[in-house]
């Protein structure tokens, strides 16, 4: 799969999504109606190295990264406990090889904070992953709903 195909296959089933170009990725945040100025990302294409996040190897011909931060079941579920969070520059400790394309393993970096990858994945791939989307887009709405309400507090 392409990661246009990707960024348009998740906006089309999840409504409130939009997709914004920063970082050199692409971020699908949940923000309908573009209520709040940047809304909550759940789920983002990357298709570089970082100066921080080289254990992928994204700068080979090809390669990106779909990452999503999955609901703290479903990370459980897959992985097991979170790892600790890795020294700037540093990455996890969970024994995979961050470089294997088409395998949902933790994200290299941010697997702390409850975060997955998949290099390149195939219309199967991606298929299968769905109802992970589904939680984390379910998560991403209860962390939307919180924000507002202190953004409309905040804004009286």
């Amino acid at each position: 799969m392409a990661p246009d195909e990707i960024v348009r296959q998740i906006t089309a089933r999840f409504p409130g999504v939009i997709p914004k170009a920063s970082w050199g990725e692409v971020s699908l945040f949940y923000n309908p109606g573009g209520v709040l100025p940047n809304g909550v990302y759940f789920c983002t294409i990357k298709d570089h190295d970082g100066d921080n996040d080289k254990a992928s190897a994204l700068n080979r011909d090809g390669v990106f990264r779909l990452a999503i931060g999955l609901a703290p079941e479903d990370y459980r579920n897959l992985f097991g406990e979170k790892p600790a969070r890795p020294a700037k520059g540093g990455t996890v400790n969970t024994g995979h090889d961050f470089t294997e394309l088409g395998v949902l393993m933790p994200h290299p970096v941010y697997a702390w904070m409850g975060w997955a990858q998949i290099l390149c994945p195939t219309e199967e791939a991606f298929a299968g992953m769905i109802s992970l989307l589904e939680g984390a887009h379910r998560a991403a709405v209860v962390k939307f709903t919180s924000s507002l309400q202190k953004y409309l507090k905040a804004s009286r």
